[in-house]
């Protein structure tokens, strides 16, 4: 198969709902992070990138369209050869490059969830959006449980799973030396988050996530969100105490016997949309999701 063919290749899981989101752009931007880690944002979740006398890695590769545009992007960069992708969970928009990079030889690593996940056709019931199994090219090779550890390009990198978070196969990445996180899509920087219900999803895994992230970092360190921009722990904290507001408002609308379209009708969001709603995931569409994953 030529390589022109391959970029037609992959899942496109939530394309036109992540259209409006911060992290979709036109072109691949270049976020310098420390002086060999870079952050790379463009249609999809961002690129974590990591360079230096050990070799590349990267962490999720967004569309399988983009992988041109993605490799010119990190040889800006760096000459060498993309040797591991770390996949922070399933969704098409971080794991639609795997069967161009795979093929290229890339070593793809994720949770164990994750190559089940996408081994087999899925389906999103919220958006009622389906998603077609990867193919073998595309399925990670190497997989974990509770993490796995890299000590690559002079650092510790420690990859960790967070169970019932966004999806049931999240993994946070921790740059122990470098003092940075890439946190994959249990933080939304500046919007309202995705919660994959469907696939283990839920507002407290969520909550539970952020609070392990808020514990790794201190006020130096620089966290690269699945989507919007580079952030740091007090971006992280003000997330952290949204999401336990939305989740308490909601939860007591719900204990006292009010149904899902009372709950969104009831508007438990509002206080917060100015600053949180205007991401690709609209506040009744989120006050759902939240109300579903309870």
């Amino acid at each position: 198969m030529s390589f022109n063919k391959i970029l037609t290749t992959g899942p496109l899981l939530l394309t036109t709902l992540l259209a409006s989101s911060v992290s979709m752009s036109t072109e691949l931007k270049t976020v310098a992070v420390t002086d060999d880690i870079y952050m790379l944002m463009g249609k999809g979740g961002n690129i974590g990138l990591s360079t230096g006398n050990s070799g590349t890695l990267i962490i999720d590769d967004q569309y399988a369209p983009a992988t041109t545009d993605i490799l010119s992007t990190i040889a800006e960069q760096t000459k060498d050869k993309i040797q591991f992708v770390v996949n922070t969970h399933w969704h098409g928009d971080h794991t639609g490059g795997n069967e161009n990079l795979g093929k290229m030889g890339a070593v793809i690593v994720a949770h164990e969830n994750v190559r089940e996940t996408m081994s087999k056709d899925q389906f999103i019931e919220v958006f009622n959006m389906s998603a077609p199994a990867s193919p073998k090219a595309a399925l990670p090779v190497i997989t974990f449980v509770d993490g796995i550890t890299f000590h690559w390009n002079n650092d510790t990198i420690q990859v960790q799973h967070v169970a019932t978070a966004h999806t049931n196969g999240d993994a946070i990445v921790h740059f122990k030396n470098a003092n940075v996180v890439h946190a994959g899509d249990t933080f939304f920087n500046k919007m309202y988050p995705f919660i994959d219900v469907t696939h283990g999803g839920s507002i407290d895994g969520m909550i539970a996530a952020t609070e392990k992230l808020l514990g790794m970092a201190d006020e130096q360190t620089k966290i690269i969100p699945g989507h919007g921009p580079l952030a740091n722990k007090t971006d992280l904290r003000a997330y952290r105490d949204m999401l336990v507001a939305v989740r308490s408002s909601i939860h007591d609308l719900k204990r006292t016997g009010k149904t899902r379209a009372d709950v969104i009708a009831a508007k438990p969001t509002a206080a917060y949309d100015d600053k949180w709603g205007k991401g690709f995931l609209k506040p009744d569409v989120w006050v759902g999701i939240v109300y579903d994953s309870l």
